[in-house]
């Protein structure tokens, strides 16, 4: 079985084009999350897997919506499918349908395996949403923590310190460094935060210029890599979407070089896209995809050797499977020990920036008798 990827690409962009100006106008209403999906997958498949047909199901499937727009949209499916139109080809001409869906449900209405299919990919929003929450859960606290530390340090810095800084100055003598250092912080800290702010935006609007610049996406990849800990972190949650999507395609009898492609177009991180590019060049040339891997960093020995015992046997799919489920693993353990690290090391900076603040403001204090007696 061969699928021609390159036409599919260049009919999805003129589709996206024309709906490009669709996306700005829907409200933030008009959306088709992940946990939409999860469930559209799950349901689908377990009312095919009951012998129900496929107008029936998503005429089912259609009833149990409550959003306005998540129901037109299961409609439009549905008419378009009770027209002859597969079902691979209606969801490609909605833009929150990715190429990796798309091509999963190609392949498994061409080989009658569509319940494995949709299994697999509500397997995997499952997981994908699992993580999100997961770093949500993690990131919050800390983010919160944040945000009252800048709320105690403009309150220190604009109203307790000033009072101080009146109450030295009657006295005309010599502050401690550290005081006087507070005391100036103080004096410009609208101007410091002016300036965090515009460096702030500054950064936000590099981003949004420079995404889709190579050098800008390599050179902010392999700053995220190096980071201690959560550059660790991340190459495993993106290890983990590509174990599980190869899996996928694999298990669904996706030539090689295809599920290749079409893990590239799902996985957003540059130093891996890359890296799938190159390998599967070197596939077409000939070489294995064990040798092929050797080549990248990202890839490590795990992945390396299973992928050796996989080609051998020629049970790839499986072994990705396992490497998948190994890393989700690894991701859940990492990101709860980043959760309870961070807690009292957030509580922690927060004590220092209040302790410092005041230790500054009382050290004058400590000799407040003899510079009274003079």
């Amino acid at each position: 079985m061969k699928i021609d990827v390159s036409s599919y690409t260049q009919e999805r962009s003129k589709k996206e084009g024309q709906q490009i100006n669709l996306k700005f106008d829907t409200s933030f209403l008009k959306r088709f999350p992940d946990k939409q999906k999860e469930d559209f997958y799950r349901e689908f498949s377990t009312l095919i897997k009951a012998s129900v047909d496929f107008n029936q199901a998503l005429t089912i499937l259609t009833g149990q919506q409550k959003s306005k727009y998540i129901r037109s949209v299961y409609k439009e499916i549905n008419d378009a499918v009770v027209k002859g139109k597969p079902l691979h080809e209606t969801i490609q001409s909605y833009p929150f349908f990715s190429p990796y869906e798309y091509y999963s449900i190609k392949i498994g209405e061409e080989t009658r395996r569509l319940p494995e299919i949709f299994d697999q990919l509500q397997k995997f929003y499952t997981r994908k949403i699992k993580m999100k929450r997961q770093i949500v859960s993690v990131l919050a606290y800390p983010v919160f923590v944040l945000l009252i530390t800048f709320a105690v340090l403009y309150f220190m810095l604009n109203y307790v310190v000033p009072m101080f800084a009146d109450v030295f100055q009657q006295f005309g003598k010599e502050l401690p460094e550290i005081t006087k250092f507070v005391v100036k912080l103080s004096e410009n800290f609208s101007t410091i935060a002016s300036i965090v702010g515009i460096v702030l935006l500054s950064l936000f609007l590099m981003q949004r210029l420079l995404r889709n610049n190579e050098q800008y996406k390599s050179l902010i990849a392999s700053l995220i890599l190096k980071i201690p800990y959560f550059g660790k972190l991340v190459q495993k949650i993106y290890l983990a979407r590509f174990c599980q999507s190869l899996s996928l395609l694999l298990s669904a009898k996706t030539p090689l070089i295809t599920a290749l492609e079409l893990t590239e177009k799902m996985i957003t991180f540059y130093p891996l896209k890359k890296a799938l590019a190159s390998s599967k060049k070197d596939i077409l040339k000939g070489e294995t995809l064990t040798n092929s891997l050797k080549k990248h960093s990202l890839f490590t020995s795990k992945i390396v050797s299973l992928t050796s015992i996989g080609e051998q046997i020629n049970e790839l799919d499986k072994m990705y499977d396992g490497l998948a489920n190994q890393y989700n693993e690894d991701i859940d353990h990492s990101t709860k020990m980043i959760g309870t690290i961070l807690e009292p090391l957030m509580i922690l900076i927060i004590g220092g920036i209040v302790g410092f603040i005041m230790v500054a403001m009382y050290s004058p204090l400590f000799n407040l008798s003899k510079i009274i007696e003079n």
